[in-house]
């Protein structure tokens, strides 16, 4: 098969599988958490076992977060149907990334991304719920590419971040060369919701609903 043909029906059967997952989802006032923390205005996507989550801090702009829906601690703990779920999620997160972020929106191929998960304390994990770190990259961002996975396990990657501020927040683990960053600061609600109706508006294009029932 040409390999346009192919990618055009691997695409379409992701959709298609995620538009059934978020039809079947859709739950009016539902609340969801991400660990301790209600999360549901920073949601923009749903499906019966994850959803997405617009990051408080990011790392890069379009750094955003698959979590589980369950509150697992660790990716061992998912089912088989949840693991397929979360990275079939991962896969369509990708997709609606690369026609916000990428110099062509029709390719895939114009960036690139960084899809990271800290499973457990030791590894960076702040927040303890399953979640796959999803960060566009195009040509030239950053002098060192390398500088990224510094920042996944700097304060930079600390998820918790201004949500644990509240409360005792854990320091991050798993640590490499300590990054200064302080010029990132915290994006308010209204910035969040912007880039959440942002991404449903890129799955509605895209013929998927995003279960949010909104």
């Amino acid at each position: 098969m040409i390999p346009a043909v192919r990618s055009f029906f691997r695409s379409f059967h992701i959709a298609e599988q995620v538009r059934s997952y978020a039809m079947a989802t859709s739950a009016p006032n539902e609340k969801i958490f991400f660990g301790p923390f209600e999360v549901t205005p920073q949601v923009f996507l749903k499906t019966p076992h994850s959803f997405g989550l617009i990051n408080h801090k990011p790392i890069q702009p379009g750094h955003i977060l698959i979590c589980t829906r369950a509150p697992h601690q660790r990716l061992t703990d998912l089912s088989p149907a949840e693991t397929t779920d979360l990275f079939t999620t991962v896969q369509l997160a990708q997709r609606i990334l690369a026609r916000v972020h990428f110099p062509d929106p029709e390719s895939i191929s114009s960036g690139a991304f960084n899809v990271g998960v800290q499973d457990g304390p030791a590894a960076g994990q702040t927040v303890p719920h399953v979640h796959v770190h999803i960060i566009p990259r195009v040509e030239g961002d950053l002098e060192n590419s390398d500088y990224i996975y510094v920042k996944m396990n700097g304060e930079e990657g600390n998820v918790g971040g201004a949500l644990w501020d509240v409360k005792e927040r854990p320091k991050a683990k798993g640590a490499f060369e300590a990054v200064d960053d302080e010029d990132r600061k915290p994006r308010d609600e209204a910035d969040m919701i912007q880039e959440v109706e942002k991404y449903q508006a890129v799955l509605k294009e895209m013929g998927v609903d995003h279960g949010c029932g909104k």
